[in-house]
């Protein structure tokens, strides 16, 4: 054989064997990614060909599914029952738009797909097997209260079990109904376009993806920064807090709500009561910016993977500010932002005596069969304050409610704590503000707990009516009674 078709001959043999390289590639992990790509329509199609898992709420699924009909490829189309009571919890399906929260987490057991759901033989011959389910820790009761309390306001709310960490309710409102946009037809299409026009974001789950100024009930952090460092060893101590406070380096003053209230030199007692801006303001400039950020950090604040499982939007206290900005931050505002779950979260870890469980709505994930998958702790908890520091911060929120700014959430037959807070929104407060309200119950004869936290953004009350005793207060109580009968 001559030199020219011996080179031929290996140049054929190397393109062979990078076709065959190639083929291989693309047979094995392109193809994995276009079958695994949602837009993929032989996905889509394999994902409907049979009814989907359920997610299960007190016991009873809030999920389904029905058979399409018509001439459409898709056999199966999921429902919901109460959908916009529940769609904060569940997310949604569709066959056109995607899913999110739950149905998108979990979709692999809901659709049967999931490796741990397969036996043997449908391991090998690839045979459909039959969808889990995802089992939440949502109370009925308690999720029905808040959403009927919230009514026609635009807001959010979460309630907490303290000592697991178990979501017991969370709403947002205004809601949707999954139900109308989990199909390919013509009436799933408007719907959504009508959801995408629509300015108050139906489909944003307000309680974990949007975090907004907090407001007052921030000074329970400051309160706790305070207690922890030793710059004041009792919620009875006086403070050094002139009223009106000069913010460091400016010519303006923090001043109160009511030029009445007994703030200047206030205990944090008396200033939680009061809601005392000064008092808070000035403990926030005194601790100084990274004490108090510290303290925040350990509630929750600035934490970018907040699981729960639905990855929760980010808390945050702000750094690199100058005094004054701190001094605004000790009343949450500048640009402090929560979550109602982070604020949820605050209330919790004081009334577990300063131990925070892990915040989680999902208790377990079965198999058809009612095997466990996985499995969830109803507690992990981290120390955030001390024992002390917690007892102290829960009798003086007591206070607020039995005396203060909180009265309209108390309950016959039990203690309650909780903090108000009315946050500025737009520039220099044009807009609207936002009236929240953190607290916790405790049944008197059985010692059940709960932990929620309100926002109200939007409600048809008159601006002068905006407050957290007004419009949070109530849904508040609402749901905390739930809790404590449930």
């Amino acid at each position: 054989m001559n030199k020219t078709i011996r080179r031929a001959s290996v140049f054929c043999l190397l393109l062979v064997l990078a076709l065959l390289v190639r083929a291989t590639w693309v047979q094995f992990y392109d193809g994995r990614a276009l079958a695994d790509d949602d837009m993929n329509r032989r996905t889509t199609i394999e994902r409907y060909a049979y009814p989907l898992g359920d997610i299960i709420v007190g016991g009873k699924a809030v999920t389904g599914s029905t058979r399409t009909g018509g001439s459409s490829d898709l056999a199966y189309q999921r429902t919901y029952k109460d959908g916009s009571l529940y769609a904060a919890v569940t997310g949604f399906t569709s066959q056109v738009y995607g899913s999110t929260q739950l149905e998108s987490l979990y979709r692999d057991v809901l659709d049967g797909t999931d490796t741990r759901l397969k036996n043997p033989v449908s391991a090998l011959t690839g045979e459909h097997t039959a969808p889990g389910d995802v089992v939440t820790t949502v109370e009925p009761s308690v999720q029905k209260a808040a959403y009927q309390a919230l009514g026609d306001k635009k807001g959010a709310a979460v309630a907490i079990d303290p000592k697991t960490g178990r979501i017991l309710g969370m709403v947002s409102t205004p809601s949707f109904d999954p139900s109308k946009v989990s199909g390919s037809g013509a009436s799933d299409a408007k719907v959504w376009k009508a959801l995408a026009k629509d300015k108050d974001v139906p489909t944003l789950n307000r309680a974990l993806k949007q975090a907004l100024p907090p407001g007052s009930t921030f000074k329970l952090v400051v309160a706790a920064a305070a207690l922890e460092d030793g710059l004041y060893s009792s919620v009875d101590e006086r403070t050094d807090s002139p009223n009106p406070y000069l913010l460091p380096g400016t010519s303006t003053y923090l001043r109160n709500e009511s030029a009445s209230a007994p703030c200047e030199n206030a205990s944090i007692r008396t200033a939680l009561q009061y809601s005392c801006n000064n008092v808070f303001g000035k403990m926030a400039v005194d601790l100084g910016q990274d004490k108090v950020r510290a303290m925040a950090e350990k509630f929750g604040f600035d934490d970018e993977k907040r699981d729960v499982p639905v990855r929760a939007a980010q808390s945050v206290y702000p750094s690199g500010m100058d005094k004054a900005q701190t001094g605004l931050s000790g009343i949450g505002q500048f640009d402090v932002t929560a979550t109602p779950l982070q604020m949820a979260m605050v209330s919790a870890t004081l009334a577990n005596g300063g131990e925070q469980a892990s915040p989680h709505m999902v208790s377990k994930v079965t198999d058809a069969d009612g095997n466990t998958l996985t499995s969830y702790p109803d507690s992990d908890d981290k120390r955030v304050v001390s024992e002390s520091t917690a007892s102290q911060l829960r009798s003086a929120m007591e206070t607020v409610v039995s005396k203060g700014t909180g009265t309209n959430a108390r309950i016959s037959g039990a203690t309650v704590g909780g903090k108000t807070g009315t946050a500025q929104h737009g520039e220099n407060n044009s807009k609207t503000p936002y009236a929240w309200f953190t607290s916790y119950a405790k049944d008197d004869t059985t010692g059940k707990q709960v932990a929620v936290a309100v926002l109200v953004e939007q409600s048809d009350a008159a601006r002068s009516e905006v407050s957290g005793n007004g419009l949070a207060a109530p849904i508040a109580k609402a749901m905390m009674s739930a809790a404590l009968k449930s």
